[in-house]
């Protein structure tokens, strides 16, 4: 490869990515695969990068969940997403496998069905519409759950589909009271059995022991606005007690909502799961597919503390899963995907590392669509070592206990931290390992800007 240019040497004209996020493009370089390819790697390293676990490591996600295969996949899968549906079809025993499809949490449930069973259908799979949701006219959800017929037809599958929508419906519905039903039972006993569980969305969110019911602004749940029964509620718990799963998850920025959840509640192991992209969950292994990733957070390491809406957090760990990466949930290893590992490392503790970026952009949006997932592929590449971002609501409700609060949100570098490259699929493809994040409270004066006046 030829060596890197510096700074001053680079072209200053070359065409620049399209970006979905004006502000970003503003405050943040855009990534330019063009320009990357004429850069060279320093460092070369193995793929497989551990963190040591610590004296008070707790047990993971995938204790007492059970031989299957748990797939929570962010929500706006498209049916044209050839590589997740296949996967899908694969994981579950190839081509004639029967899945259950229940479209239980969604509002059409006989169009989402269809839409599911057509997609399932095209990759080789024979799958059945388990016809079991409110949604549903003339269905008595009540006596379903225990009809035999469903309960059979969903023990000869070995795949099972949630469809997105409501998740509380589907919750209500399968584990009424938090008590399972025989249905619900029987999709047990397929993922027992080592089976595939998968969900979309709605689907997702049910992964995990607890859930996001309903908590749609982000900064609330900030600001503490988090109560059983109405932002969470039980989930069905595929993932095992130990992770937590959310959806949606960088394009609606809801690591606002994610962090303050796992420290009221005690997770350490998150996973927020984009849009369009699945995790496959074996134990504590995970495996990430589709057209973006996954986010990883662990607390085991963090502090925090709360009083009132005011909120903070340090020590956390973050790691941004591309697709085709895994990560090992007890060893805290990210292994890049085949394209990346056959890249060098990007390791800022090495003598050699030459960083393609030189500033410290600051995010006014951190909860900005995909921001912190780019923010995090800028940090791990920057002669900066940290790079902060900003969480505020600047036009607050009448009802805001606290409308001048914000948080700082602060990336950094730590020892363990490391980063992969590649431009093999035209874009700018990043994985990260083992950021830090501390998150503080601030104060911000609002209204946020006045008119200009001569």
């Amino acid at each position: 490869m030829a060596p890197r240019p510096s700074p001053a040497a680079r072209p200053d004209k070359m065409p620049k990515q399209p970006t979905d996020h004006t502000t970003e493009a503003r405050l943040a370089p855009g990534f330019n695969a063009t320009r990357r390819r004429f850069i060279g790697r320093a460092v070369q390293g193995a793929a497989l990068v551990p963190l040591a676990a610590s004296a008070n490591t707790v047990g993971v996600a995938g204790n007492g969940s059970g031989p299957g295969i748990a797939v929570p996949i962010g929500g706006a899968l498209r049916y044209d997403n050839h590589e997740v549906w296949a996967r899908l079809v694969e994981l579950a025993g190839g081509p004639g496998v029967r899945f259950a499809v229940f479209a239980t949490a969604a509002g059409n449930p006989e169009r989402s069905a269809g839409q599911i069973m057509q997609a399932l259908r095209r990759h080789g799979a024979e799958p059945v519409h388990i016809a079991v949701a409110p949604g549903l006219r003339g269905v008595d959800v009540a006596a379903a759950v225990q009809d035999e017929r469903w309960i059979t037809t969903v023990l000869g599958c070995r795949g099972v589909f949630f469809a997105g929508g409501a998740q509380e419906r589907i919750t209500a519905t399968l584990q009424p009271g938090g008590q399972p039903t025989p249905l619900l039972n029987a999709v047990w006993s397929v993922f027992n059995a080592g089976g595939v569980v998968a969900g979309t969305s709605a689907g997702a969110a049910v992964m995990s022991r607890l859930m996001f019911r309903d908590a749609q602004s982000v900064m609330k749940v900030l600001k503490g606005q988090l109560t059983d029964g109405r932002e969470t509620d039980r989930g069905l718990g595929f993932v095992g007690p130990d992770l937590f799963i959310d959806q949606h998850f960088l394009k609606r920025g809801r690591i606002g909502r994610m962090l303050p959840l796992m420290t009221a509640r005690g997770y350490q192991l998150g996973l927020g799961v984009e849009e369009n992209s699945a995790a496959i969950v074996r134990g504590d292994q995970i495996e990430v597919i589709g057209a973006r990733g996954a986010l990883l957070a662990d607390l085991r390491e963090a502090t925090h503390g709360r009083q009132g809406p005011v909120w903070e957090l340090q020590g956390a760990l973050l790691s941004f899963l591309d697709r085709g990466d895994r990560y090992d949930l007890t060893r805290r290893s990210l292994q890049p995907s085949a394209t990346k590992a056959a890249e060098p490392v990007i390791d800022a503790n090495a003598p050699s590392f030459k960083p393609y970026f030189n500033d410290r952009p600051f995010h006014l949006d951190i909860l900005g669509d995909n921001t912190i997932a780019n923010a995090m592929a800028h940090l791990i590449d920057n002669t900066a070592t940290e790079v902060l971002g900003l969480a505020a609501d600047v036009m607050p409700a009448a009802d805001d206990p606290a409308p001048d609060l914000a948080f700082e949100f602060r990336l950094h570098k730590r020892p363990e931290s490391r980063g992969w490259f590649s431009g093999a699929l035209g874009g700018e493809d990043y994985s990260v390992a083992h950021l830090g994040l501390d998150v503080r409270p601030v104060r911000i004066s609002l209204p946020l800007y006045t008119p200009w006046r001569r």
